[in-house]
């Protein structure tokens, strides 16, 4: 049994300041109450430091490159075009540089958010230690986000490989990439190397690209990404790994091709959320069957003063989605004693970056 505290230190607590986590605190603060954000790496998460904003302005340059090469089509005339990748690469940080600030402690420290660097583990309905400091509210919102998720195949531990989250590390385009997943992350980037001069092979256990849009948007797609030269194997399951310095060889079941060699290997094959070191399992907080927090409605858990938001609770692992849910989960734990609101899925909007972009509204076809 869990004592209640006679006083609370504040009247919020929010772990993790990604998308999720930032809304719900800028709520908070909006209408004057007293909240605390703890994050134990970057304000800003995902979105900003790995996600939404570098994707999109590595999108961005490989997009003006294959202009300046169709210029022609147009009448226009602009010479070979060279890429300087370091340049691209460079230019993606400082993208996020420039935006960082919208995100930042001190930012939020101005809106009256009190922001703490730790890490965050409920040990009551009410409190949170961090770093050995135990923080008190009379609710907790958790908004820890997911992180790539990373497949078993033998041998893929020996290989340097990349995720979404440190791609961006890269300074020379890799020759040869191999890119795992053709969800949208996979598309994008496979769209992106392929046009600022990496050979791209795209390998992907679904049928199909793009396996939750409709059949003729997802064939559309693949043929354009063809089309352009990206080397695409569907219905096929990665066996074995072997390493030759960063790069290697994957072996593949299912396809035409037996082994592909690569210099580079990208990982995109989902998410998974961050549940781990939270104290969850101690509150009886459970898990739903994708390893998100699961969660009512309300966006409450199992814990009725403890709320879930983001990608950490599912079920669309979108930026909009976060902020989304975020205003949910500050309104109901701030004043659900007056009224609860449900969590509105019904109009949820998709996109995917590519070119051309896929984009829809709700259910697809086959969903519906």
């Amino acid at each position: 049994a869990y004592r209640r505290p006679e006083t609370f230190d504040t009247n919020l607590i929010v772990s993790g300041a990604g998308s999720a986590g930032l809304v719900t605190s800028l709520i908070a603060a909006t209408v004057k109450a007293r909240v605390t954000l703890i994050e134990r790496d970057r304000m800003g998460g995902d979105c900003l430091n790995t996600g939404c904003v570098p994707s999109k302005a590595l999108i961005r340059s490989a997009r003006i490159a294959e202009y300046a090469r169709r210029a022609g089509d147009c009448g226009l005339s602009t010479g070979a075009v060279e890429v300087d990748f370091a340049r691209v690469m460079e230019r993606v940080q400082s993208v996020i540089r420039r935006i960082e600030p919208h995100d930042s402690v001190e930012r939020f420290t101005e809106l009256g958010v009190d922001c703490v660097q730790g890490q965050a583990r409920i040990v009551s309905p009410w409190e949170v230690e961090v770093d050995g400091r135990t923080l008190s509210a009379p609710n907790i919102v958790i908004a820890s986000g997911s992180r790539p998720r990373i497949p078993t195949i033998p041998g893929l531990e020996q290989v340097d490989y990349l995720t979404s989250d440190t791609v961006w590390e890269l300074r020379e385009a890799p020759p040869r990439l191999l890119v795992i997943g053709a969800g949208p992350i996979g598309c994008e980037l496979a769209q992106a190397f392929s046009r600022l001069g990496s050979e791209v092979v795209l390998i992907t256990h679904a049928p199909g690209i793009l396996p939750r849009e409709d059949e003729e948007v997802s064939a559309c797609l693949e043929a354009a990404l063809r089309s352009a030269g990206v080397e695409i194997h569907t219905a096929v399951e990665p066996v074995s790994i072997e390493a030759h310095g960063p790069g290697g060889t994957c072996r593949l079941r299912g396809g035409a091709s037996e082994a592909i060699n690569f210099d580079r290997l990208l990982l995109a094959v989902g998410r998974s959320a961050n549940v781990e070191d939270l104290g969850l399992e101690s509150l009886g907080i459970d898990l739903t069957e994708q390893g998100t927090v699961a969660v009512d409605d309300y966006l409450r858990t199992a814990m009725p003063t403890i709320y879930a938001c983001g990608d950490v609770a599912g079920p669309y692992l979108f930026t909009h989605m976060a902020s989304h849910q975020a205003w949910y989960a500050a309104v109901n734990a701030l004043f659900g004693k007056v009224r609860k609101f449900r969590v509105d899925y019904s109009v949820v909007p998709w996109a995917t970056f590519t070119d051309p972009e896929v984009a829809r509204v709700g259910l697809s076809e086959g969903e519906a």
